[in-house]
């Protein structure tokens, strides 16, 4: 996708995450909005490419974590919907939302995104698929059945709408972005290597595990436990020292308002 002005935008490794910033030859641009942004985690990584940037999210506690944490003087948070972006018309320059937009109102938000986006300005969205692999010496194959069941309670307590957007790779909401310059780009290949306990954290942190806690918490609390357990009796000797690499997906929708 040829952006105007031979702007382009690309994915980067940041923060443990993919973060979407725009080349510009070492000139910021003026505003970015992180739509979604939850504790900050892909607001940050925009600072040096933005003169400002705002994080927006629903969640008040989110966004008094975000504030806490904040350590870039151009980085501002505010509580608000992604449905209705708190800036004036055709004032940003990227509009960003990373592992949100499946929670979004997708038309009422992608219509707000084009609202407020600069003509030249652009849309980047990604997340990623909701399922991993484990790779450790020669039990991988009893890790990974592990892995499945894990995934498969997480599933069942999941909400459907959302993980359609989220299986199919954001394809849903690509095909809905009332743009005509738009790139979807899929199966982005990440591997990271983690120990046991990050491996739990990872879980814990994935919205399905938020949902099942949501319902269930006492269940939900079992699952993780249950599964660190499995995972020592499988690595036995090595259960603390063992570095599991991760596999999974990531993918991106970009769009520009020209």
């Amino acid at each position: 996708m040829l952006l105007p002005n031979e702007r382009s935008l690309s994915c980067v490794r940041s923060c443990g995450g993919f973060a979407l910033f725009y080349k510009t030859n070492g000139q910021p641009l003026e505003m970015a909005v992180d739509v979604g942004c939850g504790t900050g985690r892909y607001t940050l990584p925009l600072a040096p490419h933005f003169n400002k940037v705002m994080g927006i999210d629903i969640s008040e506690s989110q966004i008094t974590l975000a504030k806490q944490s904040t350590t870039a003087n151009n980085v501002s948070y505010m509580v608000a919907s992604a449905e209705k972006i708190p800036v004036k018309n055709d004032s940003v320059d990227l509009v960003h939302a990373g592992l949100a937009a499946h929670w979004f109102t997708v038309d009422e938000f992608l219509n707000d995104s084009v609202r407020v986006l600069k003509t030249n300005g652009c849309l980047a969205l990604h997340a990623i698929y909701p399922s991993t692999e484990i790779e450790y010496k020669d039990l991988s194959h009893d890790l990974n059945v592990v892995l499945s069941e894990v995934w498969d309670k997480l599933y069942q307590n999941s909400e459907k709408i959302r993980d359609q957007h989220m299986f199919c790779q954001y394809q849903s909401i690509y095909k809905a972005i009332p743009l005509k310059d738009k790139e979807l780009i899929t199966d982005i290949p990440v591997k990271f290597q983690m120990s046991i306990f990050k491996a739990i954290g990872f879980f814990r942190s994935v919205y399905m595990y938020q949902a099942f806690k949501e319902k269930d918490l006492k269940s939900a609390e079992q699952l993780l436990i249950q599964t660190e357990k499995r995972f020592r009796e499988i690595l036995g000797e090595e259960a603390d020292s063992a570095q599991l690499n991760m596999y999974i997906k990531h993918y991106c929708v970009l769009a520009c308002k020209n």
